[in-house]
Formats: C-alpha cells, sequence, structure tokens
C-alpha cells in the first residue's frame, strides 16, 4: 500500500515507519510544525526558553534524519496558525471557565490525524499510520470499523483517538497497537534508528515544564489580554462559609488538595470550581465523589446512537480504570452517563471514553451538570 506515516520524532512513530518499511509498503512521512517556539512563551526565570521533547524543532529534525535514513521522502506541515486557534486557544479559554482540559485529544483527533488525512487523500494513499497503541478493525457483518484499545493496556492510547469518524477509521493504520513498548524499541534498533533510546515526552507539548497556569499568564500577557486573567476570589465550603481567598481559579482543578492554604481538621479538596461567583469551593474527600455527569460532543464508534441505554465501562481520564455504567444518549450528541459506584473527581473538562471490553464504544466531553 502507499501510507502516509506521522513522524512526531519520536520512537513510537519511527518504529512504525521501519516496521512498514520492512513489510515493503511505500511511505510518505509527514511531521507537523505546531509551537511557534520562537515566540518565547516558554522560557523560564531568566528569559531562556524551556526544554520541550515533544513538537520542538528537535523533533522535526529527529524525524527527518528517520525519514532519510529509512529512504522514504518527508515533509514538513506548518500548523502553528491552526494549532493555536483550535488546540492552545481552546486549552485557555477551558481554564479561564473553571474547568481542567485534555487538549491532547482535541490535537490527535481534531487537528493531527484530520490534517494528515486529508493530505494523504490528496496523494491518493491507501492508509494513514501513527505510532498510536491502539487498533483498528472491519467487521464486515455491521460495515462498520471497530476502535480497539492497545494489546498493552498501560500504553493504550485508544482515549485520543475516541473522535475518529468512521471514515477516518476506515484510513487509520496503528502498527504498534499489537507491541508493548520494549518490542518497540527492538525494532527501532534494529532499524539503527537515532531515536530507539529517546525519552517520552510526558507533559502537553505547549506546556513543557507542566506549569498551565503560570503558562496561561504568559500567553495572556504575550498576547496583551490581561484583562482577561482571573482575579483573586474566596475559597468557600459546599457549605458556603467562606474560608480562604485563591489567586485566580486557573490555579485550580477539581480533586487538588495541595496549595489551598487552609488549615482544617479534615484534608480538604477543591469539589467545584465556580467560575461565575470566581469560587473555589472545597469539601472533604467523600464529597468529592459522584455518580452520575452528563458529556457533550459524543461520538458512538462502535455504533449508531443507541435508542435505549447502552452498558459500557467508562473513563473519566486518562488514567482511570475503567468502571461500570449506564450511558443515556442525550439530544444534541450529549449523554448522561451513571456509574453503578460512585467515582472520585469527575472534572469538566477532561475526556470520557466508553469501553466494551477492549472496544471503543464510543466517547465525549465532560461538563458541568
Amino acid at each position: 500500500m502507499k501510507i502516509a506515516v506521522a513522524m512526531s520524532g519520536g520512537v513510537d512513530s519511527s518504529a512504525a515507519a521501519a516496521l512498514l518499511k520492512e513489510q515493503g509498503h511505500e511511505l510518505v512521512g509527514f511531521t507537523m510544525q505546531l509551537w511557534n517556539q520562537r515566540r518565547h512563551i516558554n522560557v523560564d526565570e531568566n528569559g531562556d526558553p524551556l526544554p520541550s521533547r515533544c513538537c520542538s524543532l528537535d523533533d522535526v529534525y529527529d524525524a527527518r534524519r528517520v525519514a532519510e535514513g529509512l529512504g522514504f521522502p518527508f515533509y514538513v506541515l506548518n500548523l502553528e496558525k491552526d494549532f493555536e486557534r483550535d488546540v492552545v486557544e481552546p486549552f485557555i479559554q477551558s481554564y479561564l471557565s473553571g474547568e481542567t482540559p485534555i487538549p491532547c485529544v482535541a490535537c490527535n483527533s481534531r487537528l493531527k490525524f484530520a490534517s494528515l488525512d486529508r493530505m494523504a487523500q490528496s496523494l491518493s494513499c491507501d492508509k494513514v499510520a501513527t505510532g498510536h497503541y491502539a487498533r483498528v478493525e472491519y467487521d464486515e457483518t455491521t460495515d462498520r470499523y471497530r476502535l480497539f484499545r492497545g494489546r498493552n493496556h498501560w500504553k493504550d492510547q485508544s482515549y485520543f483517538l475516541w473522535e475518529l469518524t468512521q471514515d477516518q477509521l476506515s484510513r487509520a493504520y496503528f502498527p504498534l497497537g499489537e507491541m508493548v513498548k520494549e518490542e518497540v524499541r527492538e525494532i527501532a534498533r534494529g532499524a539503527n534508528l537515532y531515536t530507539a533510546e529517546k525519552q517520552e515526552s510526558q507533559e502537553i507539548c505547549f506546556v513543557p515544564d507542566g506549569k498551565y497556569s503560570e503558562f496561561i499568564d504568559r500567553y495572556l500577557d504575550h498576547e496583551d489580554r490581561v484583562d482577561e486573567q482571573p482575579s483573586k476570589g474566596e475559597i468557600v465550603s459546599t457549605a458556603g462559609d467562606v474560608l480562604g481567598s485563591h489567586t485566580g481559579i486557573h490555579r485550580y482543578t477539581v480533586g487538588q488538595r495541595r496549595g489551598l492554604g487552609i488549615a482544617n481538621e479534615k484534608p480538604l479538596y477543591v469539589v467545584q470550581i465556580e467560575r461565575a461567583k470566581n469560587q473555589i469551593i472545597v469539601g472533604e474527600a467523600d464529597e468529592l465523589e459522584s455518580t452520575e455527569f452528563v458529556a457533550k460532543g459524543v461520538n458512538w464508534v462502535a455504533f449508531d446512537e443507541p435508542s435505549e441505554p447502552a452498558r459500557a465501562a467508562v473513563k473519566v481520564r486518562y488514567r482511570h480504570d475503567p468502571s461500570s455504567a449506564t450511558i443515556h444518549a442525550l439530544p444534541d450528541s450529549r449523554a448522561r452517563i451513571v456509574f453503578d459506584e460512585p467515582q472520585r473527581a469527575i472534572t469538566p473538562g477532561q475526556a470520557t471514553i466508553f469501553y466494551d471490553g477492549d472496544e471503543v464504544v464510543g466517547g465525549g466531553w465532560i461538563v458541568k451538570n
């Protein structure tokens, strides 16, 4: 086949390309330039650029080096404006509204895969391959493409792919879906790839130090939008008693315990962020638990929107163990999810994904009830 390969500059995408090349496919490599490092927003206290191991210029060079070593053409897609509009700005607005977003989901499906898929079709490619740990199968009985977790559940990345449409899944190809990480590194070593021992990035690519609120402050300052920065406000109990003050709601997230600055007999946690009142609401551990929530932007992958309640194992964040729940489809691509047992810190802005065993039933975005 002729396959468009996403090249991030990491070991996973490099190994995927090496594997496909060994299988005899015709490859075209693409790397996406997403974040403009020259804007000097990601800097330390001395004004020096913060190091990044994802989507940096070094990653572009590494990807090009792998493509040249394996002997296939390589192109760089400049998506900086799209990335800022579709990923960075929604990330900032989500934090400013009192949510805790996960931009990597939207970036993977709406920007990276969608952009590469369009480019692949223009070049008459049969498939779009990435280094994701996930699997796609075609079911002739239902005439539907099915998305599954990677065999290695700890590395599984189906969580980032639930927004893919049936049309996109028909062209998606995940060569690493059956593998574990060490097998992938062995492929890279066997192909003498420069990236074989490269470490993984653990943070959001445009916030390499993981300090999200500081990034938002720097970004708004850089864009002359300091008037949008949240002001100080009250920290209140679930009973409405004022317990202290906060320095801006974008510095807090549901489930947070540290940094509240409140002395209390029992530990207190952020249980809700109220943007309209500019309040951080705190409570004890049991007040973090809830049995249901609402999701928007729901995409049903395994089947069309069900007319009856559907049973599934549901995740409410990437490292959450899926828990049994009933999903009630609602109008306007929404759904109400009711767990069998209470779950901790269900957080607006995060993605939720529904599983039937290893199969992805669908997913959506958690919103405030």
